[in-house]
């Protein structure tokens, strides 16, 4: 799988579509989740694809929630974006907002560790650290149970993530924890680059 935009060209069509910091934030944060996941899984030489699919998989939610993944085809189009990226992009709404079902383990990643961003990121913010660097898989499982916390982080979809990739609930968490500690002291500092 290769990429057709570079990951500074996704970077930039990202912040064309999306202005609120909490939404560049967590197309960053799926990058490098998803950077990390390409690595581990033994899809190195994908690593970009993988992470540029991450940066753009909610481009269209800012601009267009009720169209979210009907709309990013579009948008990803006038880019330049190759009909595959395109795929990979709208796979993480299957059974949501779409019905491009994940059949690539990128695509299965994608789908169960978004949401899970979201949660983990929520309860990140909860700790006196305010960071994933001193996160227990623990912490992150009472989360999940307590289901005011983070509401808008579907519980559902973390599962059937979970199931699709035929891992336990407590291996995604883990890896997942794991993805945001690897990229979370570059995602700072490029937040403040980026004067956010």
């Amino acid at each position: 799988m290769k990429s057709t935009i570079s990951r500074d060209q996704a970077l930039e069509l990202l912040m064309k579509y999306n202005k609120e910091s909490f939404h560049i934030q967590h197309g960053l944060t799926v990058e490098g989740t998803m950077r990390w996941y390409a690595k581990e899984m033994g899809y190195g030489e994908e690593e970009d694809y993988w992470g540029i699919v991450g940066l753009l998989h909610d481009i269209d939610f800012e601009l267009y929630p009720e169209e979210h993944c009907v709309k990013a085809p579009e948008l990803l189009r006038e880019a330049g974006v190759g009909e595959d990226m395109i795929i990979s992009v709208c796979s993480h709404g299957y059974g949501i907002c779409c019905d491009v079902e994940p059949k690539h383990a990128m695509e299965k990643i994608l789908f169960a560790a978004d949401e899970l961003t979201g949660l983990i990121g929520a309860a990140a913010l909860m700790r006196p650290s305010k960071s994933v660097m001193d996160m227990e898989v623990s912490s992150i499982k009472k989360k999940f149970k307590d289901k005011r916390f983070a509401a808008g982080c579907s519980r559902d979809v973390i599962r059937q993530g979970a199931e699709k990739l035929g891992w336990e609930l407590n291996d995604l968490f883990e890896k997942t924890i794991m993805a945001m500690r690897s990229c979370e002291e570059s995602i700072r500092q490029e937040m403040e680059n980026l004067g956010l």
